[in-house]
């Protein structure tokens, strides 16, 4: 029920991601609204995902569980019949909203049905593997339904996947409480959500603006507020909802530090990367699809082994190792061009599925293994919930990084292809204003080839940036694994 609990959670990532394109061309969204479509998604499950674990704890797992697939099936409906991109925002949010409720309850019921931390690590493996294959099944749904039907109908897998995980649950999930008193930590929970979503909504609105706007420097204001506001009542409540001493142990603190650092890096490279695939190379969703799916793959073939080896190889090696490779391979994607071949990305691709896989497992291991087994449903739920709160600021960052140097380099390559007069004006016009989707909405006539080059040349100047900022923010996640797990690991001996 785990497993399937958090595939149905993360199905809507991948699917979503490859879906952008056309989504973008249907619903004529800027840069900035389709940031805000996977974004409305993660903001619930970074702002709501730590209260999910009280709730659980204070009114059982089994309850939660089940309201997060109801979250996620009424989330999904609305999104199905969605005819402006507000409504997919609204039903984006509702099933990330049930994210949150599923992300924490499914690896509580892991630790209390396995108390054993040895015997636990295979069980939280083959949890690691199932989230995994719901970001490897995203793709290949969207490529199938878009190639024959609307964007829309990408909604309706999640639907009868929630349906039936919520009536196995009826029947044969037995419920279960933490054992200790806890209570609701209202203060807590309405800082978070307040912080997260401001911060979230400053970096966003400030890529597609100005970081100078009142309403933007007021957002991240607000945010960094509320970040203060969030460490106080955490630190002075009676029943607080992340136990501030967890971060006394190095296994945890790093292990959050690098899945908030990875997954900034990572989600918000597959989000630049539908757009290159979408954009750049002018490619079908099938096709986009064929290609992103090779990262989740490649991922549950390293994530498999990495379950079994975690009692055998240290988890400082088996992270720091998957982060390196990870880097290694956005890296070696900066050389990308308008005509890369597939065989020349997908090795790369495999390699960062590669790395990806060898990080999951041992981390989510170590965060909950690394604290009193009373506290191992606050230390999955605070590892997820660091983990969506990087996944959330990624598309935001990385669109924002995307845009400006698109907007900044596309003039220049304009002039270069000989595009000028009102032409060239009126297309950075329109790209400052709605993305670089946006032009696929101008008249260009006869100049339309060499405005769609330019504009894939500064897309690509703006891949590259992403892809510099992504390896770089990865290799630091490494250096806090190498340095805080090494700490940990002479604590425990």
């Amino acid at each position: 029920m785990a497993c399937l609990g958090v595939f149905v959670a993360y199905l809507p990532v991948t699917t979503v991601a490859v879906s952008l394109p056309a989504i973008q061309r249907a619903l004529h969204a800027s840069t900035a609204q389709l940031s805000w479509v996977q974004d409305a998604f993660v903001l619930p499950m970074a702002a709501f995902i730590l209260t999910a674990g009280v709730f659980g704890d204070v009114h059982g797992r089994k309850r939660v569980f089940q309201a997060g697939l109801v979250c996620c099936a009424a989330g999904a409906a609305v999104a199905l019949c969605a005819r402006d991109i507000h409504t997919l925002w609204t039903g984006q949010a509702l099933a990330g909203l049930g994210s949150a409720a599923l992300l924490p309850t499914t690896l509580a019921l892991i630790s209390h049905a396995v108390p054993d931390p040895r015997e636990r690590g295979r069980f939280i493996g083959l949890w690691a593997t199932a989230l995994l294959a719901a970001l490897a099944t995203g793709p290949l749904v969207a490529g199938l339904i878009l190639d024959h039907a609307s964007w829309r109908w990408i909604y309706l897998a999640p639907l009868p996947l929630a349906v039936l995980a919520f009536a196995t649950a009826a029947r044969l999930l037995p419920d279960s409480r933490a054992p200790h008193g806890r209570r609701l930590d209202w203060p807590g929970q309405i800082t978070a959500a307040v912080a997260v979503t401001a911060l979230v909504y400053g970096v966003i609105e400030g890529g597609a603006g100005s970081f100078g706007d009142a309403r933007v420097l007021g957002a991240l204001a607000v945010g960094a507020a509320g970040v203060v506001a969030f460490v106080s009542a955490e630190r002075r409540g009676a029943s607080p909802m992340l136990d501030l001493t967890l971060f006394r142990s190095a296994g945890f603190t790093a292990t959050a530090l690098v899945a908030a650092i990875t997954f900034l890096g990572l989600i918000g490279f597959f989000f630049v990367l539908s757009l290159y695939f979408g954009l750049v190379q002018q490619l079908g969703t099938p096709a986009a699809a064929g290609r992103i799916v090779l990262v989740p793959l490649a991922a549950i073939v390293a994530g498999v082994p990495a379950g079994r080896l975690l009692h055998r190889v240290s988890p400082r090696v088996m992270i720091t190792t998957g982060l390196l490779l990870t880097a290694a391979a956005l890296l070696s994607l900066t050389t990308l061009g308008t005509g890369t071949s597939y065989a020349s990305i997908a090795w790369r691709l495999t390699l960062l599925g590669l790395g990806m896989g060898t990080v999951t497992t041992p981390m989510t291991a170590t965060a909950v293994a690394s604290v009193p087994h009373r506290l191992a449903g606050m230390a999955s739920a605070g590892n997820n919930a660091f983990r969506q709160l990087g996944g959330a600021l990624g598309p935001a960052v990385l669109g924002a990084l995307l845009t400006s140097r698109a907007v900044r380099a596309l003039p220049g390559h304009l002039a270069d292809a000989g595009v000028t007069g009102d032409t060239r004006r009126t297309v950075v016009a329109t790209v400052d204003a709605g993305g670089p989707g946006a032009v696929s909405g101008l008249p260009l006539g006869a100049e339309a080839g060499r405005v769609y080059d330019a504009l894939a040349a500064s897309l690509l100047d703006g891949l590259r940036l992403c892809l510099l900022v992504s390896a770089g923010l990865v290799l630091l996640a490494a250096l806090c694994a190498v340095t805080l797990l090494r700490g940990g690991e002479r604590s425990r001996g």
